[in-house]
């Protein structure tokens, strides 16, 4: 991360945005680089068995954050897609022979150069749009009842920059959309739409004076926030903020996109309030990604795990429940 220090992309290849504060960045950065070679010792020194059997402490390195270089082994182990790579009776490579549907596959060819044009390489890499596409095709065959959803294009995408394997993506992705995201990317939304409900009780439960103003100013969840869950953050927040949010949501699940919401509506408390009108509202939730406290991952996510202290899969599904039900009345 060193050398994205002067520079105006990131380790991505993403560029930095005009406004970007280089200074508070390098503050930070001076003091991150310590973490990253704290953490990174402490990969090292876990035993080979023990970075992949999901223990306290396991769990406990994931929320301080996944080095890059061990990323695509601990991601297919913690997430279940190594599993499910392993278990499959199709291979990868035979998968992707099969691309009949032809209007399935332009509209993913004309979303691939939509799909990060500011990151360098994939405007100058010929390979990873051609593996991007694969990858989006390939999953839209396989799972018909999602096929291809606007969306997937910024995880696929994003996976493949980290993973640098098409066919780590591939089973990154279909763990992501089958088993750890509910019924995001069908046609009718309804697990995101759910979603956006129980988003509105946690925020009203926790930050009711906030509720009440947004509810005032008469901004709906959908407009602020659908992006935040259907991409998962990408393009939304800071490159290596997301990552550290994805190290968590293949370990814990989609709790933690809850979680990263509430701490995004605590830390811009303020600039909330302030807003006057809708405009000004939907404004404030767009620029989150800048804020200092957001593109410092590390104590962001500290700020997470804080938010609230109690936050379990099985509340969050009892509360998927209520407002399922409440929809279907």
């Amino acid at each position: 991360m060193a050398s994205s220090m002067y520079s105006k992309v990131d380790e991505y290849g993403f560029e930095r945005p005009e406004s970007f504060d280089y200074k508070q960045y390098g503050n930070f950065l001076s003091q991150y680089i310590g973490v990253l070679a704290k953490r990174a010792k402490r990969w090292e020194d876990l035993k080979p068995t023990d970075r992949f059997k999901k223990t306290s402490t396991l769990k406990r390195f994931v929320r301080k954050g996944v080095p890059s270089s061990e990323r695509e082994a601990v991601w297919m182990s913690i997430s279940g897609a190594q599993e499910m790579q392993n278990e499959s009776m199709v291979q990868y490579s035979s998968l992707k022979k099969y691309m009949e549907n032809t209007t399935i596959t332009e509209m993913i060819k004309i979303d691939i150069p939509r799909t990060f044009p500011d990151n360098i390489y994939f405007a100058n890499d010929s390979i990873l749009p051609e593996q991007l596409f694969n990858i989006l095709a390939t999953f839209a065959h396989h799972n018909k009842e999602v096929g291809y959803c606007q969306g997937l294009n910024y995880i696929a995408g994003l996976l493949l920059l980290v993973t640098k394997s098409e066919e780590s993506s591939f089973w990154l992705l279909k763990v992501l959309v089958e088993q750890i995201l509910p019924k995001y990317y069908i046609r009718s939304m309804s697990g995101l739409l759910i979603d956006l409900d129980v988003l509105d009780e946690f925020v009203q439960k926790n930050e009711p004076a906030l509720h009440r103003h947004i509810t005032r100013v008469g901004m709906p969840w959908a407009v602020a926030s659908t992006k935040w869950f259907i991409c998962l953050y990408a393009e939304v927040l800071p490159t290596e903020t997301v990552l550290r949010i994805w190290d968590c949501i293949f370990y814990e699940g989609s709790k933690v996109i809850f979680r990263v919401a509430l701490t995004l509506i605590k830390i811009h408390r303020q600039q909330i309030l302030e807003a006057r009108d809708l405009g000004e509202m939907v404004e404030c939730f767009r620029k989150m990604g800048q804020n200092i406290n957001v593109v410092n991952c590390h104590q962001f996510m500290i700020e997470v795990f804080k938010t609230p202290s109690s936050f379990s899969n099985r509340y969050l599904e009892k509360v998927r429940e209520k407002h399922s039900a409440l929809r279907s009345t």
